[in-house]
């Protein structure tokens, strides 16, 4: 299946330039890549198209042909395309900087391969967050000879719309906010989870550093397909077989799919073939394609329905004409409910997305101490509680529920129609990668390694690398090894799929494997946009030759991508005070600028540069300012500070310093929501001194005073109006009370 491309051919192709001289240019496209505004989800904004179309034109080739796309930027930034799950030579792969040169503004880049494959898959921007924008389309290719039974075919791409900038949505999860999920009605706050005698469940989950269960990120006021949130294909005739090639062209949803009328018939996953099966309910992630044949009615028409993972939206296509048959409604997900049942299972989670050596890959370690916790007995086949008491039974009954939370995303159903096993004697070299995550500073990584700290993993020719997925976090990954196909070993042993894309559940382990036939750096990664942009990447590597072509662009411009410096900032303006926070953040360094001036003229500056160890744990050094006293700004003392910050088990923020005339201080914050859109915060100082440089007896003739405090303390509301602005009430034991405005900027 796989083209042999020895280092002698890319000597010689690097030296020939690799034109089409000595091939035909069989079918031939042009693609042109513009900034054009548009309007998908009821605002004009500026969007990215493909020959004036989101999504682009689809490219249908023949199995055999020879395929020459000619891609011309005229945007202002440079682009890429990635032709995914194509078996294609290294070079034209489309990952900027690794493989592929960028198309830089007013170029055209020139792709050809042969098409050696047949299927239906799909072609995408590979540059930093454009994808979102619109940079996405389908890529069908007609087997040489076709075994399946249908009159017509219909290509679906799915994708969801945001109207904000995508480098918004991607600082504004760096922030850490709840707004998202209250706009899209996803949130759990304190008052319901109580209502629902979930608070046990609420603990556990602070305990573990977690708000709460969490199934997608990111508010979309328009899902799509092809293009719009509803499609109306009335040209189908009844009787009429239908081939439906469904494309998950989604940044960040994934989608259940359901069909009206009869349960249609399953027949591709990600481009190849599987035996077909009845299967109405299926669950697509990001970036996976399926095929599905339907047979249109002889009175009404099928709807076909994607609806949101979360449950937040939905798009819908209608094949034929007359009397909808609606497809089943899939019920929005239970939050609290999911979280009371994670909470009785026995399972650690929160593993650190940032480890404090990242040089010491530990993966065995980590699985052993995060994650799923499951006794011998319940690994035993058979179980049957014999010599159990009734509470160690129920507690067990328990654990196994929980297992099956997520069994409806395995891919049981999936059976390749010929073996898809390796040779035995083939070596197999076995990985472990752990998925992790922070959802409080939105970093992603495997093993607690983002791609900015770790190097290449090495892939032999003529081995198998095994890697077992162990996902240790609380959402759903799907996983895309680029020029290759994999198995997913499954319950149908020796006739496990062959993919391009796995979707790993949370909690939940997938095992995948492939054979090394290819050469250069592939590119391994999750195909949640905003989750590769936060560092979840490795680079597959033959460690092979680099391709000269790719002189003057770094594999390094690729990995500063994942580790970019994000800046945000929060000005409250009240009756009392006003108050303003900066922060710039990268994945282990943080500036923050923090200032509050009150009505009585208390001032208060700080700036700090913070160093993070680990996910939970960072140093800091900088410089406060503050006026002597209260009611006059005549004379200002700077001190120096330094010490540590701590994000607490339960969710605190623990500030432990000591400045430089030797005064240690302690402070403690939390913020709660406790209704929907209302948060409650409070913040707790407390500073001692006790005269090691400071003559605390200067102003006391008695000289009997060793010790000295200072006690600060706020509390209060804040209500959110919209993403970016929120009303907002404090009592401070400096300024006393008030209200006003919270901005977010």
């Amino acid at each position: 299946m796989k083209f042999k491309f020895t280092f002698l051919t890319l000597a010689l192709l690097a030296l020939a330039g690799f034109t089409a001289s000595a091939q035909t240019d069989t079918t031939t496209y042009r693609l042109v890549l513009k900034q054009e505004l548009v309007n998908k989800a009821g605002k004009n904004v500026m969007g990215m198209t493909i020959n004036g179309q989101i999504p682009g034109p689809t490219l249908r080739f023949n199995e055999g042909d020879y395929a020459v796309i000619y891609v011309k930027n005229e945007m202002d930034e440079e682009t890429s395309i990635h032709w995914h799950g194509l078996l294609l030579p290294n070079f034209y792969d489309g990952v900027p900087y690794l493989n592929t040169p960028p198309i830089m503004p007013g170029e055209t880049q020139k792709y050809e391969y042969p098409i050696r494959q047949s299927g239906t898959y799909w072609y995408h921007s590979h540059t930093m967050l454009q994808e979102q924008s619109g940079v996405y389309g389908s890529f069908v290719i007609e087997p040489e000879e076709n075994t399946l039974d249908y009159d017509k075919d219909l290509v679906m791409v799915l994708s969801d719309w945001t109207n904000e900038k995508p480098h918004s949505v991607l600082r504004f999860l760096k922030r850490g906010t709840e707004w998202y999920t209250i706009k899209k009605g996803t949130a759990t706050p304190l008052n319901q989870v109580i209502a629902r005698g979930a608070l046990g469940a609420q603990l556990n989950f602070w305990k573990q550093r977690m708000e709460g269960a969490d199934i997608a990120d990111i508010y979309y006021p328009a899902f799509l397909v092809n293009g719009s949130s509803s499609q109306e294909y009335p040209d189908f005739n009844p009787g009429e077989k239908v081939r439906l090639r469904i494309i998950n062209g989604a940044a960040s949803t994934s989608f259940w799919m359901t069909f009206g009328g009869e349960s249609p018939t399953l027949v591709s996953a990600d481009g190849l073939d599987v035996v077909p099966v009845a299967h109405n309910k299926t669950f697509i992630a990001i970036a996976e394609t399926y095929d599905f044949i339907v047979t249109i009615p002889q009175n009404g028409k099928i709807e076909f329905r994607a609806t949101a993972l979360d449950g937040s939206g939905t798009a819908s296509a209608f094949l034929g004409s007359g009397e909808v048959l609606p497809a089943p409604v899939v019920p929005k997900p239970d939050k609290i409910a999911m979280m009371q049942q994670m909470a009785r299972m026995d399972m650690r989670m929160g593993a650190p997305a940032l480890k404090f050596r990242p040089k010491k890959d530990e993966p065995e370690k980590m699985m052993e101490n995060w994650g799923m916790k499951m006794d011998k007995e319940m690994e035993m086949e058979g179980m049957d509680g014999m010599g159990q008491s009734k509470m160690e039974k129920d507690s067990k009954m328990e654990k196994m529920s929980g297992m099956d939370m997520y069994s409806e995303y395995n891919y049981d159903y999936l059976k390749s129609p010929e073996k898809t096993t390796y040779p035995k004697d083939t070596p197999v070299k076995e990985i472990l990668l752990n998925l992790t995550g922070n959802m409080q500073r939105y970093i992603w990584s495997m093993n607690g390694i983002p791609l900015s700290e770790t190097d290449k993993i090495k892939i032999k020719e003529s081995e198998v690398t095994r890697i077992t997925l162990n996902n240790l976090t609380m959402m759903h990954h799907p996983m895309h090894l680029h020029g290759h196909f994999f198995r997913v070993i499954n319950e149908n042993g020796e006739y496990s799929p062959l993919k391009h894309t796995v979707n790993v559940p949370p909690m939940q382990q997938v095992t995948i494997e492939f054979y090394g036939d290819e050469y250069g750096d592939w590119f391994f990664h999750c195909h949640i946009l905003y989750h590769l942009m936060g560092g979840m990447d490795r680079v597959f590597s033959y460690d092979t030759p680099r391709d000269p072509r790719l002189k003057g662009y770094p594999v390094s411009k690729l990995i500063h991508e994942t580790n970019l410096y994000y800046t945000w900032g929060l000005a409250d303006v009240a009756s009392h005070l006003t108050e303003i926070n900066l922060v710039s953040s990268n994945i282990r360094n943080q500036f923050n600028l923090n200032a509050e001036y009150g009505w009585n003229k208390n001032m208060e500056a700080e700036l700090t540069y913070e160093r993070y160890l680990y996910d939970y744990f960072r140093v800091f050094a900088g410089v406060n300012v503050e006026n002597e006293q209260e009611n006059s700004l005549d004379e200002i003392s700077p001190t120096a500070v330094a010490g540590i910050r701590f994000f607490t088990p339960y969710m605190f923020n623990l500030d432990v310093r000591i400045d430089n005339e030797l005064r240690p201080q302690i402070g403690i914050a939390r913020e709660i929501m406790i209704f929907p859109r209302t948060l409650v915060f409070g913040v707790f100082e407390y500073q001692a001194d006790f005269g090691w440089v400071n003559d605390l007896n200067e102003e006391n003739p008695a000289g009997n005073i060793n010790y000295k405090e200072e006690i600060t303390w706020s509390a209060g509301l804040e209500y959110f109006l919209s993403k970016n602005i929120s009303l907002m009430g404090s009592y401070d034991n400096r300024f006393g009370a008030g209200g006003g405005l919270s901005i977010r900027f």
